[in-house]
């Protein structure tokens, strides 16, 4: 969290109002930082099959962090993005973007940016279209966001869900970690696999020709240590003497 604090993109994250929100820590460490050594690793790969050089991979949360925000740096530039959280498109100023609760206190979400999902998100929740301000007026926004939250909690997450499902107005129920695993679209893509009695998420991005798998079942901690290190050269005795010393298990 420290680091995207350093980037301006915590500082964009949260309610109007509010305080930022900490965004787990998909941001920094896995979107900033893994993901894109992985991205670094390959591209020096690719590289190294030319030049035939090695070279150091500089994956730095910050930088990633800061890259992952490009976008919103432009349209800050461009006057398209104000300084304050929750009052822009994508952080929740939007009423046709936002998260609403519904009455039995879970949550749904709308993302209908587009005039046409819109037009079929506005009609859902039985609105006059002609008798509503222009959609990307963001003056008029607080007032839609008013109107949108009322009607969403005259009816449940699953009765939203029966209703908006194939209506083409860019919705989703917002599902916890356990439902999310149990959802139709999920299991029926594949989105989480059972391997060695868990239910986790598949591989991703996905192959045609060379499909990734689950190569095995989490390590135990400390359980390939001794097989490491004797492929980097330690002797039996001198990978006891580490254990004895409680430098390994």
């Amino acid at each position: 969290m420290n680091y995207i604090a350093l980037t301006g993109a915590l500082h964009s994250i949260g309610r109007a109002g509010g305080p930022p929100a900490p965004p787990l820590n998909l941001v920094g460490d896995f979107g900033g930082g893994g993901m894109l050594l992985a991205v670094g690793v390959l591209a020096a790969l690719i590289e190294a099959r030319g030049s035939g050089q090695g070279q150091v991979v500089d994956a730095a949360m910050v930088d990633g962090a800061a890259l992952l925000a490009t976008m919103f740096y432009g349209m800050r530039d461009m006057g398209q993005w104000g300084g304050g959280r929750g009052g822009n498109l994508l952080d929740g100023g939007a009423h046709f973007y936002d998260v609403y609760e519904t009455s039995d206190g879970k949550h749904v979400s709308v993302g209908a940016m587009e005039p046409k999902f819109y037009a079929n998100l506005v009609a859902a929740l039985g609105f006059d279209a002609a008798e509503l301000p222009e959609q990307y007026d963001s003056s008029t926004w607080p007032e839609m966001k008013r109107r949108f939250a009322e009607v969403f909690r005259t009816r449940t997450r699953d009765e939203w869900e029966a209703a908006l499902s194939d209506a083409e107005v860019c919705f989703a129920p917002v599902l916890d970690l356990d439902e999310a695993r149990a959802f139709s679209h999920n299991t029926e893509r594949g989105v989480f696999v059972e391997y060695d009695g868990m239910v986790q998420p598949a591989p991703a991005p996905r192959f045609d020709r060379t499909p990734g798998a689950i190569a095995g079942p989490a390590p135990a901690p400390g359980e390939h240590t001794r097989d490491g290190l004797a492929a980097w050269g330690f002797g039996d005795d001198e990978l006891d003497g580490l254990a004895d010393a409680g430098a390994i298990r």
